[in-house]
């Protein structure tokens, strides 16, 4: 007896339906259009002005316009790098640059979360509001403004510290000529700017709490302090790091308008204690400096933010994957 051969018959996969582009698909992408126009034209377009920190930019004769100049002028390779890294200002924007950006992370951040924790526990809701206003309304002034607040202060003929300071039998302080003082000018002002927008920040993310969790809690017997350690700053945590992380990227920034408008424009006798390659680069374009020297300082920053917020990201994404935003 024959024996019957049964041919297996592999029973092939259902396959997976592919995604057809749906209607959706098409209103979305097409109300993303302008969005993607917009930046486009203000934010990839301006980019192509690179090319000039590599350049020996010049005015050619004739009256032509930016772009027959920049493509007629001579390519200078890294050698407006070379002059930006070999001057005498490179590690003294440098140094300015990073310690004031370090030194107002770590206060504003501290400033913000304390504020929030105190708004977040306060039983009368009314006056907490009142206090949030209050603290959010310097985020939206001005610095010009401010700087007319700072020299109401400090000037030295009728400003209201010195009158107070010559009222108890002191001699009147030269603000704007001692440079010592300004460090903690500067910090002070940028702190109370900027507390307010760090405050609603943080109170929008603990206002996301679970409220089961603090009920739970003060089942268990915790007290506010163990509530706040345990419960509110964990939950706070996504937040707090990704502002570190943003905050991190413009380390490498300055408030031109702090630096440059509340100083009175940087005398000489503040220029050592308050420029930043911001400032740098806008007093560069004001005088007589080769632009591309100028684009050099600019490109040179734009690379380290980005390399920054990069590192800052890596370095987070090894502690807690779970909180980085790239």
């Amino acid at each position: 007896m024959k024996k019957m051969r049964t041919k297996k018959t592999s029973v092939s996969p259902v396959k997976a339906r592919k995604k057809r582009w749906t209607k959706d698909d098409t209103e979305l992408t097409l109300l993303s259009v302008p969005t993607l126009i917009w930046y486009f034209i203000f934010c990839y377009l301006p980019m192509f002005g690179v090319v000039i920190a590599f350049k020996n930019y010049k005015l050619s004769p004739g009256g032509h316009g930016f772009l027959y100049n920049l493509f007629h002028s001579e390519w200078a390779g890294f050698s407006n790098f070379e002059f930006f890294f070999s001057s005498n200002a490179f590690s003294m924007l440098l140094r300015n640059t990073i310690l004031y950006n370090i030194v107002f992370i770590i206060i504003s951040a501290s400033v913000a979360v304390g504020g929030a924790l105190m708004l977040s526990s306060m039983i009368n809701q009314k006056g907490s509001k009142i206090y949030q206003t209050m603290m959010f309304l310097p985020y939206f002034m001005s610095w010009v403004v401010v700087s007319y607040f700072v020299y109401a202060l400090l000037t030295q003929e009728k400003g209201y510290l010195n009158g107070m300071i010559t009222a108890l039998g002191g001699d009147p302080v030269m603000w704007y000529q001692e440079a010592k003082y300004w460090p903690f000018i500067l910090v002070l002002l940028n702190t109370w700017k900027g507390m307010g927008y760090g405050m609603v920040m943080y109170l929008a993310s603990i206002t996301g709490i679970d409220p089961s969790l603090y009920e739970a809690a003060v089942m268990d017997g915790a007290t506010k302090r163990q509530q706040m350690i345990h419960i509110t700053l964990p939950g706070i945590k996504p937040v707090f790091v990704m502002m570190l992380i943003l905050d991190c990227g413009k380390i490498f920034n300055s408030d031109f308008g702090l630096f440059y408008q509340v100083t009175g424009g940087i005398p000489a006798s503040l220029y050592e204690t308050v420029s930043t390659f911001d400032t740098y680069v806008y007093n560069a374009i004001q005088s007589s400096a080769p632009i591309g020297q100028t684009a050099a300082a600019s490109f040179f920053q734009a690379i380290c933010s980005c390399g920054t917020i990069l590192l800052a990201n890596w370095v987070v994404s090894k502690i807690d994957n779970e909180n980085r935003i790239i």
